[in-house]
């Protein structure tokens, strides 16, 4: 590994700090043509993978702790993982309703966690936050279970529990929090399923009628899927066809619907409402099932 990062390095990609979310900035690095890539951030944290991306070592400097470093690799290391293995991962929630996967997507504070968890404290089970794994089988797309825990803010875990402190913190000196998948409050779905609905979750609405939710048309749809793809600035020119071609694959097969929710005011039982019966309406009747199966 040292012997690797003595070769000549080319920058592949500077992300400053996220200021919505206060994440560190990061460094990505290829070293001798390919030989190893590292993914070095602000904070102290380094991570570096090998060719075939098959082996990672990774390092900390105080005061980072090893409950920091697992955090990056149950999220943004293991989402960079699998884009360099050619999985597209999209940057969503995935609940299991009528035995579909039913995605939410959004970029941060957009609602995908809230909503998710919202769900999940109804009984509905998650398969996976914030990263969900695409799997082709048999000519269908599948979500591929994550990480058995749904992290949210305090503004989020208040409008869920009424208490911004009713749920553990993620690290003691760090606010966000976790819902965990673990059976007692919400359940987790470790079986993938294949994907049925996606919800495009958009910025927040003045519309007087949100909550609600519309269809979309194919071209929408596609874009909506390109801007929510997982580290999709990872990709070369190549790839970022290879994916294109994929997502509007998946826009044939796969309903894609765009929903609305009103800023802080998010009424989140009728949000829940209405995406519970519009996917009983979309997968729960046994017609519209075969007639979707005809399509594949």
């Amino acid at each position: 590994m040292k012997a690797a990062l003595a070769l000549p390095a080319r920058v592949l990609s500077l992300q400053p700090e996220d200021r919505t979310t206060a994440d560190p900035s990061f460094q990505l690095t290829e070293y001798g043509g390919g030989r190893c890539h590292e993914l070095a951030y602000s904070d102290g944290a380094r991570f570096v993978f090998d060719q075939a991306s098959d082996r990672l070592w990774a390092f900390l400097k105080p005061p980072l702790t090893m409950d920091e470093l697992h955090l990056y690799l149950v999220g943004p290391v293991m989402g960079f993982l699998l884009r360099h293995w050619h999985i597209t991962c999209l940057h969503a929630s995935a609940a299991e309703l009528h035995d579909h996967a039913v995605l939410f997507c959004g970029d941060a504070g957009y609602g995908k966690s809230t909503t998710a968890a919202a769900l999940a404290l109804r009984g509905v089970p998650v398969l996976a936050e914030d990263i969900v794994p695409l799997e082709l089988t048999d000519g269908r797309y599948w979500a591929v279970p994550g990480y058995p825990r749904i992290c949210l803010w305090p503004d989020a875990v208040n409008n869920l529990l009424g208490d911004g402190n009713d749920l553990p913190r993620l690290l003691p000196d760090w606010e966000k929090r976790y819902l965990p998948l673990d059976g007692v409050r919400a359940k987790f779905a470790a079986a993938k399923k294949p994907v049925g609905i996606i919800y495009l979750f958009g910025p927040p609405s003045t519309d007087s009628r949100a909550p609600f939710i519309e269809e979309l048309c194919a071209r929408d749809a596609v874009l909506g899927l390109v801007q929510n793809t997982y580290m999709n600035w990872l990709l070369d020119r190549e790839r970022r066809g290879e994916e294109f071609d994929e997502l509007c694959r998946i826009v044939q097969q796969v309903p894609i619907r765009r929903v609305s929710a009103r800023g802080e005011g998010v009424k989140l039982d009728a949000l829940c409402e209405r995406i519970l019966n519009d996917v009983r309406n979309t997968l729960g009747k046994p017609e519209a099932v075969a007639a979707r199966a005809q399509r594949l």
